[in-house]
């Protein structure tokens, strides 16, 4: 009996082995693509309202979702996307960056163009968007950072598959309302149905999202147009030899969920579409909306030649006044708001760099290809700038923190692991995400969150309907005892 237990578990590593040599033999390893040969492109943009006497008024956007290629990279042969756009020719990856008007109501009509069958795999022993029928892939849209009617925030409830034949338990309309009533910022769209998200953005599903507000932002003097103020979408991929995006088809706990990986790491840093591309600038100030919608992996930004970057808007809003940084922090689904000046870097050229191990802090060292995100190639020759960084930006009234009145919560995050330590499941207060909801603040009030993380990674959180800022970080220590 012993003996045959030991042949198994060696045939076990023989197998193991075998799919490992497989997979590094059909992947593309990443330094084999030149970098910076492809120009950093700027997504296509779609106005989120429109005109009538010279005044803007509501629009109603129809935006797809298609299945098509798309060229990450000059040598990399293209590869199969889904991609959001106003038609299939015109879907990009990432999708196009929608610009709203604060006060200025935008419809968007989100409309599922996709095949029965995913392009990347999927584990289904999850919590997941089933459809009943049987055929087709669920999506549904949340536009992040926005404070939205719940019918139209895109609940990982609410998916739908093409045609919307088959719908979500929490499905509500078709066509969504977003007020834009919110402060002016950046923020991002993307699919949100349950169990999917992960690999429904890894196939492409993302985009910018800018609520602007001219009488407030202007007078800033900030950069502005649309060649000095330009969102950069980074995220990582792995590509196989034929330039399909590659993900092991094995899950971390393969007898208990199959396919299921918590995180996915890639070596090829992307942003807007394409890996590790140039951007020609002129010797003046650039506006940078940094939207890090990797799976996984954060990035610590900063120059090869101590140029410095000015934080002036952190997620979806202003901060208070500029700061300025060598280096600066984004985590998943984070977004930072930054102003660089070029005229002020004595060389010809300049790398964005990335030094954040992975997993966050403690994984591993960043290597020769996950540490380089993009260049600049900076033109010689000064010029006028009329942009400027004021020394004070948006002053938003505090909140009401009056102890007779505030409600204090506690989220604890809770991470459940196999025998072999790999996370089986991850709970909010104890709770899978399909209980009932146990924190169900009021509208118009303000509330203290102390959010406990009890798991061993760093774990960023997002509220929908809501806005909130952090007050106070906190180590914990001795959790294990």
């Amino acid at each position: 009996m012993v003996e045959r237990e030991k042949l198994v578990q060696f045939c076990v590593v023989i197998v193991i082995l075998v799919n490992i040599a497989w997979a590094e033999d059909r992947m593309i390893k990443p330094l084999e693509l030149e970098m910076f040969a492809d120009e950093l492109p700027d997504m296509p943009r779609i106005k989120g309202f429109d005109f009538a006497d010279g005044s803007p008024i509501p629009t109603k956007l129809s935006i797809g979702m298609y299945h098509k290629l798309w060229k990450f990279h000059r040598d990399l042969p293209a590869t199969p996307v889904f991609a959001y756009g106003a038609t299939k020719e015109n879907a990009s990856v990432p999708g196009p960056t929608i610009e709203a008007l604060h006060g200025v109501h935008t419809h968007i009509k989100w409309i599922n163009y996709l095949p029965s069958k995913h392009i990347l795999p999927w584990d289904p022993t999850i919590p997941t968007a089933t459809p009943h029928k049987g055929k087709g892939i669920p999506t549904v849209v949340h536009v992040h950072g926005g404070v939205d009617e719940p019918e139209s925030d895109g609940h990982s409830g609410a998916w739908f598959t093409a045609q919307f034949k088959d719908r979500g338990q929490s499905w509500t309309r078709e066509t969504y309302k977003y007020h834009n009533l919110q402060h002016p910022g950046t923020l991002w769209y993307h699919d949100h149905a349950m169990g999917l998200t992960r690999v429904n953005l890894l196939a492409g599903l993302v985009g910018a999202y800018i609520i602007r507000q001219p009488s407030l932002e202007l007078p800033l003097g900030l950069p502005y147009d649309e060649e000095f103020d330009r969102p950069l979408v980074v995220f990582d991929r792995s590509f196989s030899t034929d330039g399909s995006i590659y993900m092991d088809p094995k899950g971390n706990n393969p007898s208990i969920h199959p396919q299921w990986q918590p995180e996915y790491f890639g070596d090829a840093i992307v942003v807007n579409g394409k890996a590790w591309p140039y951007m020609t600038v002129r010797r003046r100030k650039y506006r940078f909306r940094i939207i890090n919608a990797s799976n996984a992996r954060f990035f610590n930004f900063s120059f090869d030649n101590s140029l410095k970057f000015v934080l002036v808007g952190s997620d979806s809003a202003y901060i208070e006044k500029p700061v300025t940084v060598n280096s600066f922090l984004l985590a998943p689904s984070e977004i930072a708001d930054v102003v660089v000046d070029f005229s002020k870097s004595k060389s010809k050229s300049v790398l964005l760099t990335n030094d954040a191990a992975y997993p966050y802090p403690s994984g591993d060292l960043v290597n020769a290809a996950n540490s380089k995100v993009m260049k600049f190639t900076i033109k010689s020759k000064h010029e006028f700038d009329t942009s400027k960084i004021p020394k004070t930006l948006i002053n938003y009234p505090p909140p009401s923190l009056s102890a007779t009145e505030v409600l204090a919560r506690y989220i604890s995050l809770y991470e459940y692991t196999s025998p072999i330590d790999e996370p089986t499941h991850l709970y909010i207060n104890g709770l899978p995400y399909e209980a009932p909801a146990t924190e169900t603040p009021k509208v118009g009030t303000t509330e203290i969150w102390n959010v406990i993380n009890l798991t061993e990674d760093n774990h960023p959180l997002h509220i929908h309907l809501g806005l909130f800022m952090v007050l106070d970080q906190t180590e914990l220590v001795d959790v294990d005892e």
